[in-house]
């Protein structure tokens, strides 16, 4: 289990790497227009990206 854990750990700074390699400029604007968001909307945001998450993952085990 914690092996497994570590793999997605790294797959998750690949994937965040791969993004800041390839579109730097886009990921500083999605930045700047995160910053104008509203904090509840941020974690609305976080919490529908953790429940996708968790349903893909229980669909793909």
């Amino acid at each position: 289990m914690p092996h497994d854990l570590f793999v997605a750990l790294c797959l998750v700074l690949v994937l965040e790497g791969l993004v800041l390699f390839a579109a730097p400029r886009q990921w500083q604007s999605m930045v700047r227009q995160a910053l104008e968001l509203r904090p509840r909307t941020l974690r609305l945001g976080g919490a529908v990206a953790v429940i996708a998450g968790l349903a893909a993952l229980q669909l793909i085990r």
